[in-house]
């Protein structure tokens, strides 16, 4: 994610869809700190993903661009090759609701890219907030014995969970049995592989959001140095943030592995708790199964084993 001035060419031998400016954190394109390179960061790996013939241009065996070329991506989205590579480059940070439209509308964003689009561009400055756990959350937390539960902050740290919640991902109840930050866990110890049989994607997820809180807190300190440590330690890290991916916190359905109960497929649901009006806050990332199945026995033995042995763990900030 450093900062080097680089002007592409746009007569149509464009070097590169990651030719640019690169960001101030070492080893990531696109990352946080300054909000017209975070615009353009996005706006090339979004570029390199979209085939030529999806938007009606012939490929080619000669061409040398992954993806669209700058002024290809200009002209679908109704813009001037100059404007574009402006955008791109950082130098322009005020684009028009019409013109990120265009663009949207020219990389095919689905929802949520369409939202980390329009942040970037009016990106809250100053401190991120800080959300508070509440006394009544804990209570919810506690109250959900059958649930596996836990809060997650914007930067992925995990500040509150119930016994169940934490022992489905990783142990977490257990001082140094895991990192409390998902995305070190994910990318930095080799155990989470195999709580997750669908690690790459599990990692997508996480980096997804993470780039979303950068696009959204470009001044969280906090946030930038766990970034560039990730990347500095993490190839995979590396090459999942180049790949420009958004995530939005949703429901769904995932597998996970646990030594008591093997290989486990259960429904998720997030719970968004607001810090303050208009901010995202705390998510609260809630797991179950159908009752009656297999996956709903395998939790009743997990709920026994943890419940059996120390009881309701209290959550804590």
């Amino acid at each position: 994610m450093d900062g080097v001035d680089r002007i592409g060419r746009t007569d149509g031998t464009d070097s590169g869809a990651g030719d640019g400016d690169e960001l101030r954190t070492p080893g990531v394109r696109g990352g946080p700190g300054d909000a017209g390179q975070a615009l353009g960061g996005f706006l090339r790996a979004r570029r390199g993903r979209v085939a030529p013939e999806r938007v009606g241009l012939s490929g080619g065996r000669r061409r040398r661009v992954r993806g669209l070329r700058r002024e290809e991506l200009a002209q679908l989205a109704g813009i001037s090759v100059d404007y574009y590579v402006r955008l791109e480059q950082g130098r322009a940070t005020q684009p028009s609701p019409e013109v990120l439209d265009g663009l949207a509308d020219a990389l095919a964003l689905d929802a949520a890219e369409r939202r980390h689009l329009v942040t970037l561009v009016g990106a809250r400055r100053g401190p991120a907030p800080r959300a508070r756990v509440s006394p009544l959350l804990r209570r919810l937390l506690d109250g959900m014995a059958r649930f596996a539960a836990f809060v997650t902050d914007h930067r992925l740290d995990v500040v509150a969970w119930n016994a169940l919640g934490a022992e489905l991902i990783g142990g977490l109840g257990e001082p140094g049995r895991r990192h409390a930050n998902n995305a070190r866990y994910l990318f930095l110890d080799p155990v989470s592989r195999a709580v997750h049989p669908e690690w790459e994607a599990r990692a997508g997820e996480a980096v997804g959001q993470l780039r979303v809180a950068a696009g959204r807190y470009p001044d969280d300190t906090e946030l930038t140095a766990l970034i560039a440590e990730l990347s500095s330690r993490s190839a995979d890290f590396r090459r999942i943030w180049d790949s420009g991916e958004v995530v939005m916190c949703g429901a769904g359905r995932k597998r996970l592995c646990h030594p008591v109960t093997g290989p486990l497929t259960l429904d998720y649901e997030t719970l968004h708790v607001p810090a303050e009006p208009g901010e995202t806050g705390l998510v609260v990332h809630v797991f179950s199964a159908a009752e009656g199945g297999a996956d709903a026995r395998a939790l009743d033995r997990l709920v026994a084993a943890v419940t059996g042995t120390a009881g309701l763990a209290r959550p804590t900030a």
